[in-house]
């Protein structure tokens, strides 16, 4: 089978829509429905890499969530949509590392999507784990919106603009990405992926307040650092905390733990308590079955 090749990254992709699996790009939002011009689309990422699919369950749920959130009809249930992604998967080599994004948008709808309109897409595309090689980060003026003002729990397109200036800003500055405050001045998360600080050996994590999602992969390494003996809080946070740090590292599903060597003008080294995190999390990813994988 053929596969689609992006020139600019050399990445392939396959695309599951409209009943059928594709190896080229599909067009799947017109110029008249929602999910194009009012952004009106959720969606989630799942990773696939050395033979297994860690929490593949838990991000298929999301999505199915986040639809609801946002008025749209999850028309795949959480295990329709795993057992198509791993009829995805089958079509790689096994040693390939997969981005999994799962989407529902609206078709049709004027301003309120119509939840009968309501279509799905999952692409599955080569995209390596990046090496914990470490970045930088400094503080960004812009802010997490509040549950009043956007849908703030779902992983909704809608949200990612303001994701993307907060990483424009920082990228413009020389750093590799942004440290986001909420609209009280706490600090919320990166631009694209949770926050962890160190301090005298306990790994401190913002409270999930509304204004950010708490990730996943963030549950589980905060689950696997406790039971390792590894003290864990969720607290306010300041942007000074994160100055200070003796660690600073982030967890999410592109990268799931990496380390952050800059913050500012303070250079750091990657600790232990963040070299355990992700020791602890690919321990785990790899001697996990693989969830709602069906049976050969």
């Amino acid at each position: 089978m053929a596969h689609y090749v992006d020139k600019d990254t050399g990445a392939t992709a396959w695309t599951w829509y409209d009943g059928a699996w594709h190896d080229e790009p599909v067009k799947v939002m017109d110029a008249i429905g929602p999910g194009s011009w009012l952004a009106s689309s959720v969606f989630d990422g799942a990773r696939y890499f050395d033979g297994v699919a860690p929490d593949l369950d838990l991000h298929c749920r999301r999505v199915v969530d986040s639809a609801a959130q946002f008025g749209l009809k999850a028309i795949k249930s959480a295990e329709e949509i795993a057992a198509l992604a791993w009829e995805g998967i089958e079509r790689y080599a096994p040693d390939r590392s997969l981005y999994i994004r799962p989407m529902f948008f609206a078709g049709s709808g004027f301003l309120i999507p119509d939840p009968d309109g309501t279509e799905f897409a999952l692409v599955l595309e080569v995209m390596e784990i990046p090496e914990p090689t470490g970045f930088s980060a400094c503080l960004t003026r812009f802010r997490r919106p509040t549950p009043e003002t956007a849908l703030t729990e779902a992983k909704a397109g809608a949200l990612y603009p303001n994701v993307a200036r907060c990483l424009a800003e920082a990228l413009d500055k020389g750093f590799d990405n942004a440290v986001v405050l909420d609209g009280n001045g706490n600090v919320a998360e990166f631009a694209t992926a949770n926050l962890f600080l160190v301090r005298d050996g306990v790994a401190v994590t913002p409270v999930a307040n509304g204004t950010f999602l708490a990730g996943i992969t963030r549950s589980r390494v905060m689950a696997l650092l406790r039971e390792a003996g590894v003290g864990v809080e969720e607290r306010r946070v300041t942007f000074e905390e994160v100055r200070a740090a003796d660690e600073v590292f982030s967890t999410g599903n592109y990268g799931k733990v990496l380390p952050c060597t800059r913050v500012e003008d303070r250079d750091m080294q990657p600790g232990p308590v963040y070299r355990q995190a992700r020791e602890l999390y690919f321990d785990w990813a790899r001697r996990q079955p693989s969830p709602l994988r069906p049976a050969a």
